[in-house]
């Protein structure tokens, strides 16, 4: 089954073995003439025109791997990265908090890509975990201006992400 989406996303391989969701897009202020999934907040971090690519991989039983890419952003700069519950919107509150896999436990319980763009702004980060994402409670990876906590949201890429059925 192959279902492209309108966030330029591509569902590729839903079969009992595991699918794969691969999202792509070019940031766009909120406010663009053409509306973008991939919203740019703060331009001298992430210009518009910048480019985001989110990979999904979900196996059966539920083992998930995300990956970001993103391409024409701040050179040589550290950027944080989470899953977030909602989807962009005009503000960056409106992607909501970041997604639990556990909500409200401690440890390794949520979606982190922190990455550092090389020298032309082109940086990547994956994660893996044993456990897949709940239907509805994951849209959207927000990017920061630094890692960590407290740190400002600089953009934001709506992705359609896949959760396991069974």
């Amino acid at each position: 089954m192959l279902a492209t989406l309108s966030a330029a996303a591509v569902l590729v391989g839903a079969a009992a073995g595991g699918y794969t969701v691969d999202a792509e897009g070019r940031f766009a202020p909120p406010a663009a003439f053409i509306p973008s999934a991939a919203v740019t907040y703060d331009q001298s971090y992430v210009p518009a025109a910048a480019s985001v690519r989110v990979r999904q991989h979900t196996a059966a039983g539920g083992v998930t791997t995300v990956e970001l890419r993103l391409t024409g952003v701040r050179p040589g700069h550290s950027f944080g990265a989470y899953v977030h519950e909602r989807p962009c919107g005009a503000l960056p509150a409106d992607a909501g908090a970041r997604y639990e896999n556990v909500p409200g436990a401690a440890g390794d319980n949520e979606v982190r890509l922190d990455l550092t763009t090389d020298d032309r702004g082109a940086g990547a980060a994956s994660v893996r975990h044993d456990w897949g994402l709940r239907r509805g409670e994951a849209a959207s990876v927000v990017i920061q201006d630094r890692p960590g906590d407290g740190a400002a949201r600089v953009a934001c890429f709506t992705v359609p992400f896949g959760w396991v059925t069974e």
